[in-house]
Formats: structure tokens, sequence, C-alpha cells
């Protein structure tokens, strides 16, 4: 497993987006969800058939003394070397890390607005899940709303199927329960959702985007990751910040109190 602090030209992570990563919050030098950030890492590259690192190698990553909370940036690059899309005779992963002080972004726990961006996500079961190197339907979302007042973007695919945020998991309350979509062709499944997931506390269904707009069942919408924690929706809006559907507040809801204790990040009462 080759290691770099910079990546050569000829990185096809660089030239093709061919790798995986993850993005994982430390707390006082303690990786939160490792097993799961593991796990899922391993799973893309196997399915880009990239060879995974082994054990020694990702927790090398994040074994040092610290303090408070950052996050520890994981990549792992199918290295350099073959000819246009063509792979390498000989397959040489490159595995780059960073790690950066974090503070989250308290006041969105309390509430925040999200708009419901025009790009929809293509469907391809082959990438659906996985974190790899090639976001640009993600970047592309977000040039869609430049409002600081807008926090996410929600985004469907081309069935008009709700599946993500531009950087978060979807999650709503509808029927007494706990709901967010099935990511089986599109989409980041990421692991505070599949920590959820497993916990019982949600569970999956489809939900297009004109129900989440129009249906009464939809009593609280929420975004999160492993990152930032939970953030409850107080308003759909368009990218101008137009409104177009309010939601019940949903600050210190049980969802977010489970969510917030799987990272260490305070639990909410409902007069916050």
């Amino acid at each position: 497993m080759a290691s770099a602090d910079q990546v050569p030209l000829d990185d096809r992570g660089l030239a093709f987006g061919d790798g995986v990563f993850e993005t994982v919050l430390m707390r006082d030098g303690v990786p939160l969800l490792w097993p799961r950030h593991r796990a899922r890492l391993r799973h893309g590259c196997q399915a880009l058939g990239i060879p995974p690192p082994d054990d020694a190698a990702l927790e090398a990553c994040w074994q040092a003394p610290a303090s408070g909370l950052e996050v520890l940036k994981i990549m792992v690059t199918r290295g350099s070397g073959g000819r246009g899309y063509a792979l390498p005779d000989c397959q040489r992963p490159r595995l780059l890390h960073r790690r950066t002080a974090f503070a989250p972004a308290r006041s969105r726990w309390q509430g925040v607005d999200v708009c419901f961006c025009a790009l929809r996500l293509a469907r391809q079961p082959a990438l659906a899940g996985i974190k790899h190197l090639n976001r640009l339907e993600n970047v592309l979302a977000r040039r869609e709303w430049q409002s600081a007042d807008i926090a996410e973007g929600l985004l469907a695919d081309t069935d008009g199927n709700l599946v993500e945020a531009t950087a978060m998991n979807v999650f709503w309350r509808a029927e007494g329960a706990y709901w967010t979509p099935p990511l089986d062709a599109s989409g980041v499944a990421g692991t505070l959702r599949a920590a959820l997931l497993d916990q019982g506390r949600v569970q999956e269904a489809p939900l297009g985007a004109e129900a989440l707009l129009e249906s009464p069942a939809v009593e609280q919408l929420f975004v999160g990751n492993s990152v930032q924690g939970l953030w409850p929706v107080n308003a759909l809006v368009t990218t101008q910040g137009r409104p177009l559907r309010r939601f019940a507040g949903a600050a210190g809801a049980p969802l977010q109190a489970d969510a917030h204790g799987l990272l260490g990040y305070p639990t909410l009462s409902r007069e916050d």
C-alpha cells in the first residue's frame, strides 16, 4: 500500500475519481463509528475492484494523541498508472489521510431551512451506497443556492424519488415512526444512517418528491451525518429562499437524541 502526502498528476483518484473516501468524527483521539467507516471503505474498495488497505494501515491514520473534536479524512485511490481508463497491470493503491480541528454547527441542531435542488441523481446500482471520489453531482447541486440561510439541498433521482441531501442523509417522521429512503440505486449510505437502521430506530421506505412537498403524513424532516449530527428541518424552500412547506419543530426529537448519543453530542430538550 503506497502512501503519499502529495498526489501525483497520474493518480487515478485525481484523474478519474477512481477511489473512495471517509470523513470520520474524532473525539479526544478516538474515531467514532469507526467499525462502520472501516467497513464502508472496504466495501467501496471491493465495489471498485481496488485492493483495500489492511487494518494496521487504516488505524495508523488516527493513532496519535489528540484532544477535543477533529475530523479525519481518509482517501484510498487506485494509485498511478494505466493507459486511459484501462487499469494498470500492477495496482498500487494510495492511502492518504488528514486530521483537522472541528466545531459542529450547533445552532443548526435547533432547526434549519433546506432547499429542493433541480439536479436529479443518476440511478446506478453499481455505485449506489459507496462514498466514491467522483462527487460531481453533489458539486453541481451545491452550486444551486448561495444564501447562508439555506443549510442543505435535497436531491431526488431521475425517477423522482427522494434520495439524500448534498452532504447528508435524509430522515422523516410519519405514522409514528422514522423513515429514510432506500439507497439501492444512488446516494451515499451514511454511517450514522446505518447505525440508526441497525438499532431499529429508522426504517427504509421510498418517498416521492411530490409527497414530501404535499403529504400531511410527513410530520417532521431531518438531515444528518456522522460529523454534524442531526439537523431538524423547519422549512423546505426554493433555491432562492421562497417557502414551499413548513414542518413541525423537531429539536430534541427522539431521533435526534439517538443520533447525538452515538456521536457524543448533547441531547436537546424540547424547550431549547
